[in-house]
């Protein structure tokens, strides 16, 4: 029988002083990076995972609380996704396992939470930093339009509105900027806003072939120093949405992560 273990008597002002101290101790490596990912979902996540695996100083940043974006439900609320080949690939590398689906060639099926959990584990294994609860808001542009990070702020500070609680935002400094937001494609939007891209025009339809297709067909540079990866890519170009399958958004973070290398080494 194992002995009863009896747990380290931590004091709480310990407990804060190392919170603190080891929080501001890595904030202060975030203040610049080599890539900026707005988005934790499964084409961020890959990306970043990718690129820190290369070598690269990669900050996740995630308005939202937890990671891994729509991919912890899967479709409705029945708790599986659908994953195309090769995408399957990807997961199974990083220990996920993959049900091959004979009836259909090439559609293979997942438990969304532990795909999710595994691509935020791998994440953080390849040496990405993530800054959660933190709201992209605006752009760092420099003269001719030239991108060089973001502003962000509290996601908390955001939703309670300025009206009630302003809080000024800070900027964060990186050499490229990919959005990685999905539907919302916040950074290409904001771009937009300053006047240095069109409109987006958000989704199309559901047409699931068409769209995984042409997310990779269309992931990359769309703007000096921004690349879009993942469903972002289907909304900055008005192409028809996916639904609950999430192969392209994983080939399209591994994808635009070699896009993004190819850019940097021939800085």
């Amino acid at each position: 029988m194992m002995k009863k273990p009896t747990p380290a008597p931590l004091r709480e002002r310990d407990i804060t002083r190392q919170i603190a101290r080891e929080y501001y101790k890595e904030f202060d490596q975030l203040i610049e990076s080599d890539v900026i990912i707005v988005g934790a979902g499964p084409s961020g996540l890959i990306c970043a995972h990718d690129l820190a695996a290369m070598g690269f100083r990669t900050l996740i940043v995630e308005q939202s609380l937890a990671l891994g974006g729509g991919f912890w439900s899967g479709g409705y609320l029945m708790n599986k996704a659908t994953i195309c080949a090769p995408a399957n690939e990807i997961l199974e590398e990083i220990g996920v396992p993959c049900k091959r689906i004979k009836d259909c060639e090439g559609m293979y099926v997942v438990d969304p939470p532990h795909a999710t959990g595994a691509l935020v584990a791998a994440a953080y294994n390849g040496g990405a930093k993530i800054l959660n609860l933190t709201r992209v808001v605006d752009l760092i542009l420099r003269k001719d339009g030239i991108l060089e990070g973001v502003v962000v702020n509290s996601t908390t500070a955001e939703m309670a509105g300025h009206d009630i609680i302003h809080v000024d935002p800070i900027a964060l400094e990186s050499k490229i900027v990919v959005d990685a937001t999905g539907h919302d494609a916040v950074v290409v939007h904001l771009l937009n806003k300053r006047g240095l891209y069109k409109p987006v025009p958000g989704n199309g339809a559901m047409w699931v072939s068409r769209s995984e297709q042409e997310v990779m067909d269309r992931t990359g540079e769309v703007y000096p120093n921004c690349f879009v990866v993942g469903l972002a890519v289907a909304a900055v170009h008005g192409t028809p949405r996916m639904g609950p399958a999430f192969g392209s958004m994983l080939l399209s973070g591994r994808y635009g992560a070699e896009l993004i290398k190819k850019k940097l080494k021939h800085e």
